[in-house]
């Protein structure tokens, strides 16, 4: 995996789909930051990250990828890479279905993955550091953040062993599949739409089925 490390970049997502568009794809590459002014998040809503935090994405042929593996649930697949990678540093991050990293109720991150022929961009972006915004003037929020103190290159160096490595889509989903009630107790966004996950049936290729509606994270 080739490594291209920014100070600062408005999306690494778009700077990774212009590089590949202006130079095409020669091997897995992999942008990473800790500022991003203005990402890009699930369904086209902005992703504004604040200094200090991870921002990264990567792009990968079909060819690298597990022969079981499920594209249309991808976001699950590599949030969960990650999700172990951080268990083994001491952390309890758990991953929301689809996209969402969870430490107990709060969200401190995503991923969003999108297909363009032959390849698939995925973009991680992942709070280490608290920040306080004020929602009135007599009182501040919060945002959460990650559980531990990591060492970014250390993180990121797991990361990609393990992405090098022919993980089956059925190991990582048999370990997501005990995870997932967890998800039960919050609401995802379905047609533009929050939609309790409390009675929805998680499939084996990733995709959960909500009043016979069957809905995939890719998308």
């Amino acid at each position: 995996m080739k490594i291209i490390q920014l100070e600062s970049v408005d999306s690494t997502h778009t700077f990774l789909k212009d590089l590949i568009k202006e130079n095409g794809f020669d091997e897995p590459v992999a942008v990473v930051t800790q500022n991003q002014t203005n990402g890009i998040g699930s369904r086209g809503n902005g992703w504004t990250g604040i200094k200090g935090n991870l921002f990264f994405s990567f792009v990968l042929t079909k060819e690298h990828l597990p022969k079981d593996f499920k594209i249309q649930s991808a976001s699950i697949f590599y949030s969960f890479l990650l999700r172990n990678v951080l268990h083994k540093m001491g952390s309890k991050v758990w991953i929301k279905w689809p996209n969402d990293f969870y430490i107990n109720d709060n969200k401190i991150g995503g991923t969003i993955t999108t297909l363009s022929g032959d390849l698939l961009y995925c973009g991680i972006g992942l709070n280490l550091v608290k920040v306080k915004c004020k929602d009135n003037e007599s009182a501040s929020a919060e945002f959460a953040k990650l559980d531990i103190d990591v060492d970014v290159n250390e993180l990121l160096s797991e990361y990609f062993k393990l992405l090098k490595k022919d993980i089956a889509w059925k190991h990582i989903f048999s370990q997501f599949e005990l995870e997932f009630d967890r998800s039960k107790n919050f609401k995802t966004t379905i047609s533009d739409e929050k939609t309790s996950l409390k009675n929805a049936i998680l499939l084996e290729d990733g995709a959960v089925l909500i009043e016979n509606k069957k809905v995939y994270s890719l998308r």
